[in-house]
């Protein structure tokens, strides 16, 4: 069937991908980049043992987990998420003549912790590494995936491509008319809710002590969040 002759100048002049004389189209980018504190520290918690038999070292093990489990539970709200990481246990094997012999039995459990009071997080971090056989890394610093920032840097980039857009308008003597597209490129923290990558981090290791050890002093790490969009514009013929 032959095309509606009516409606075939319409439909060539949509299929145009960069507009008309009569319509332009101007193509921008438009990008945000934001510093903020962070809102959320992780922690992960190692807590081992070594029994010489698999029994004793898993009711130690049992014992020093719920001790850990305990200690962070008492920090209450400050302590936004706690959960076990993973768990093992296994024979430490020696050479024995011509073969090989179970010497003991090595246990660990990990503990991530998520805090959102900075304050508390050092004192914890200090006295979770005053526990014996225990090891404590972190923290990483972060932002919630739900947090504003992330929605003020994506208003922001929009904000920009669309004040780009009018700034090309105007080196052209015209005005914009419509906006055609608006893509989301991308609009992420770059240290993501994993918390790797920029992240500082540290490990302590607990030794026994006859005091107790004063509180860390944990400086927050700042968060950079960024945001990029894609945007096509229609503008009034310019007269050149």
């Amino acid at each position: 069937m032959a095309p509606n002759a009516d409606s075939a100048p319409e439909e060539s002049q949509l299929a145009v991908p960069y507009g008309t004389p009569e319509s332009p189209r101007i193509a921008v980018r438009g990008e945000a980049h934001l510093e903020v504190d962070p809102e959320i520290a992780r922690i992960g918690v190692t807590v081992a043992a070594r029994g010489k038999d698999r029994q004793e070292a898993l009711a130690d093990l049992t014992r020093r987990n719920a001790a850990a489990l305990d200690l962070v539970k008492s920090y209450g709200d400050a302590v936004e998420r706690v959960e076990t990481g993973g768990f093992s246990i296994a024979p430490e094997l020696t050479r024995h003549g011509r073969g090989e012999r179970v010497h003991a039995y090595v246990g660990r459990v990990r503990i991530d912790a998520e805090l959102t009071d900075f304050t508390a997080l050092g004192e914890l971090t200090t006295r979770l590494a005053d526990l014996q056989i225990t090891r404590v890394d972190g923290p990483w610093w972060g932002l919630r995936p739900d947090s504003p920032e992330h929605r003020r840097a994506r208003q922001q980039a929009v904000r920009e491509a669309v004040q780009r857009a009018r700034e090309y308008a105007e080196a052209l003597g015209t005005t914009l008319t419509a906006l055609v597209e608006l893509a989301d490129i991308g609009a992420e923290n770059v240290q993501p809710y994993g918390l790797a990558g920029a992240a500082r981090s540290r490990s302590v290791y607990a030794a026994s002590a006859d005091e107790e050890a004063a509180p860390l002093d944990l400086e927050p790490q700042r968060q950079h969040v960024y945001a990029q969009v894609n945007a096509r514009f229609t503008m009034a013929p310019p007269r050149l």
